[in-house]
């Protein structure tokens, strides 16, 4: 046994007995901080606990002064206990009194202490308050030090909270009134059912150990037994399931398996704790670790920290570790609104046979691996609605739209009228939809428009059959790069590619390379912040900076190929030279996969994204080179208002439907029809009839869009005359000041285009 641990276990045996006692709350907490003050040669311990008004009041102290005991009280984010409150990570100071937070209260007589360790003191991963040591001579306490007073805030907690409210008193934010709130859709859909709340913490049953030994030899078979649960879920449950979302669940196995989780546990145990308090000591880091992290990558390894965490707390209590079997959940239950605040991908994937009707997240990005899951289950979903935990009681009747990313919390009769409206209607505009799946995509005086899909996931590849789309106008590849721990190996990008290739079959797919940088960084690759990384060392830039990478997936490409046609398009070009040097690199891999006994492809294109704006200053350059030109829309428009598109508050004060935006990409077809390249669109505006109908009003012939769109667009364009819309369009963006939004919709009315679900 390390000595280090002497320390740990001396005070765990002693606060064991502490804790078993019948007192009173503050009598047991004056007892535990006189019991660590001597125990670790503290000249003081004290605790402070957070109020319903959350302030953080000094309960019991070894060393100050006993008067200022439920007298002393400070804001949250005052002096060194309250740095120790916000930030949720211990604190250790050589000097307290010269550190520019220290907060001087006279009435504790704390003039002499100058070594300063504090640590929160944490439950349901809010501070609930601060666990301090102080000493006369100047020191910085060392880790194990730190270490111990972790575990004994953990094993505090229970008594800390025991009478410290688990929200703000200040105002309830779960009332009977209905809200409405406001997210981003993961995945499509409407769905209305009651409040489940996922809760998957468990509390450790009991907190000792009297057998070190024998209890690591039950955390160790409790860790094989999650890590068989897992290779069971992975092979009995995603079996359908390909692409990046097993992948992801791969990457979290992995996790799993990780040696130094598991010793890190082990010492804990040894240490003299119970296995469930050494776990539940990890899932309490990793949370406050997790709430902490700005980067994104980072904060989705702690996520699965935690949820795997929670999992073998479940194990360790005797179930297989499922969230859905723990709280009773079964197959074919109710309809019901899973809520949570975050979810592991595991965890999410058991939920799929739970009578589901949708899941609302309240942290979540669109390229989280719970995302990326959520879309292959096909179960709508929101992600990013802030406070929504809060916001709702279990039970509690739920709308979730998301079709225009809204909720619905405790509808009233109007609401629920409505929804039932708009679900009936989704079923027979599906319908509707499908049953145009097979009609061709044409005009009614006979013009042919292409509709194709954006795709980034294998399972993406089935919505080609549903939608009778024409082919895949752009397949984003970087999804594969960005839910692994490491750089996917070449076997398993040819294997995604070819996948993608056979399921279209003759359909067209056009790759874009890799779009990473700004916020789709590679963990190993990370340059540091940038201020603005939509504008940054992104896409292209990115790719043709880090060659290697960039050649492994243009190899990877060629073979995927096969000898087939191989179409390939890259991002965000801003200048003709970054294309040539591109598309060298990819015509350099086909002479070298060729020089190795590998097939050419048959038929190489290369196209290049246009969005940023100095491009359509380039095409002429581009002409002799480039086989396509595809504008997206998405990237392109932030950049033409110099407006985030991540920021509500600008993204949504421009219209794509201005004389400006239509002017210009008027201009860009023109230029591509005069220098003989095709082009086409791929963003999220081509998935909107208006928006569409604009498009082709300006001559665009070829439009790639989600496959929710495809059904809507397709229905549109069946609709309308070109030669009678067309010339009352351009007389609207040329020759008219009036609102062109309200021209267009008037025009569209008169001329009786289907724009809207009846009419």
């Amino acid at each position: 046994m390390p000595q280090s641990f002497s320390v740990p276990r001396l005070l765990i045996n002693r606060l064991r007995d502490v804790m078993a006692g019948d007192m009173e709350a503050d009598t047991r907490l004056q007892k535990v901080v006189t019991l660590i003050a001597g125990t670790m040669v503290a000249d003081v311990c004290s605790i402070y606990k957070r109020t319903d008004t959350d302030e953080l009041e000094l309960v019991a102290t070894e060393g100050l002064a006993a008067t200022a005991v439920h007298q002393t009280r400070m804001a949250f984010d005052e002096g060194l206990v309250g740095q120790i409150a916000l930030s949720g990570e211990p604190l250790s100071i050589q000097d307290a009194p010269r550190h520019p937070a220290f907060s001087y209260r006279p009435e504790t007589g704390e003039d002499p202490y100058h070594a300063f360790l504090g640590v929160p003191i944490l439950r349901g991963g809010r501070v609930i308050g601060v666990l301090t040591v102080q000493n006369r001579t100047e020191r910085l306490y060392d880790e194990d030090e730190v270490d111990s007073l972790q575990t004994i805030a953990m094993v505090l907690a229970e008594v800390v909270a025991s009478d410290v409210p688990t929200q703000p008193s200040s105002a309830d934010p779960r009332e009977s009134r209905p809200i409405t709130l406001r997210g981003r859709i993961l995945g499509e859909g409407l769905g209305l059912g009651a409040a489940r709340l996922h809760d998957p913490i468990v509390s450790p049953a009991r907190y000792f150990t009297d057998d070190p030994d024998a209890e690591a030899r039950r955390l160790s078979t409790a860790l094989r037994q999650l890590q068989a649960s897992l290779d069971r879920m992975l092979t009995n449950d995603v079996s359908a399931i390909f692409g990046e979302p097993r992948e992801v669940l791969e990457a979290y196995k992995m996790l799993a398996s990780d040696p130094m989780w598991a010793a890190r546990l082990e010492e804990t145990v040894r240490s003299g704790l119970s296995a469930e308090a050494a776990v539940d000591r990890s899932r309490r880091e990793h949370r406050i670790k997790l709430e902490n992290a700005a980067d994104p990558y980072l904060r989705e390894r702690l996520h699965d920290l935690e949820d795997l965490d929670n999992r073998l707390l479940r194990v360790l209590a005797g179930s297989d570790g499922s969230a859905v079997g723990a709280d009773g959940a079964e197959a074919g239950a109710a309809s019901e609104v899973l809520i949570a605040r975050r979810l592991g991908p595991a965890e999410l994937l058991e939920y799929r046979n739970s009578g589901l009707a949708a899941i609302i997240l309240e942290e979540v990005a669109p390229s989280s691996h719970a995302a990326i899951v959520a879309r292959a289950l096909g179960i709508p979903t929101l992600g990013g609605v802030a406070g929504i935990s809060n916001a709702v009681a279990q039970g509690d009747q739920v709308i979730v739209d998301a079709e225009q990313g809204t909720l619905h919390v405790r509808p009233d009769q109007d609401l629920l009228t409505a929804y039932e409206t708009r679900r009936l209607m989704r079923t027979e505009r599906q319908a509707a939809f499908q049953a145009l799946k097979d009609q061709p995509s044409r005009t009614r005086d006979g013009v042919d428009i292409k509709l194709m899909l954006n795709a980034g996931l294998a399972l993406d590849m089935d919505a080609m059959e549903k939608t009778g789309a024409e082919g895949i106008g752009l397949f984003r590849t970087e999804f594969q790069f960005l839910v692994s721990d490491t750089l996917p190996k070449m076997e398993s990008q040819i294997g995604l590619y070819r996948q993608i290739l056979d399921y279209a079959g003759n359909r067209p797919v056009h790759f874009r390379t890799l779009d990473l940088g700004g916020d789709k960084m590679l963990p190993n690759a990370n340059k540091g912040e940038e201020e603005n990384p939509a504008l940054g060392w992104r896409s292209i830039r990115f790719a043709l900076d880090r060659p290697g990478l960039f050649r492994r997936q243009l190899r990877a490409l060629v073979r995927a190929a096969d000898g087939g046609p191989l179409s390939v398009m890259f991002p965000m070009v801003t200048k003709a030279e970054e294309f040539f040097e591109a598309k060298a690199l990819l015509m350099e891999e086909i002479e070298w996969s060729v020089a190795r006994g590998f097939q050419a492809p048959c038929e190489v294109r290369t196209g290049a994204m246009l969005e940023a704006p100095a491009l359509a200053f380039s095409l002429g350059e581009l002409a002799s080179e480039a086989d396509f030109i595809s504008v997206g829309t998405n990237d392109l428009l932030q950049f033409f208002f110099a407006a985030d598109r991540m920021v509500p508050s600008v993204s949504e004060r421009y219209d794509f439907i201005s004389r400006p935006a239509l002017r210009f990409l008027d201009m860009v077809r023109q230029e591509c029809e005069r220098h003989q390249l095709p082009v086409s669109v791929c963003g999220e505006i081509a998935s909107h009839p208006l928006e569409a109908l604009c498009l082709i009003g300006l001559g665009y012939h070829t439009l790639s869009m989600p496959a929710s769109g495809v059904g809507p667009v397709k229905r549109m364009l069946r609709s309308v005359d070109l030669s009678t819309f067309g010339p009352e369009f351009r007389a609207a963006i040329y020759d008219s000041n009036a609102d062109l939004r309200n021209e267009v919709l008037s025009i569209a009315d008169i001329q009786k285009i289907a724009l809207k679900d009846h009419g």
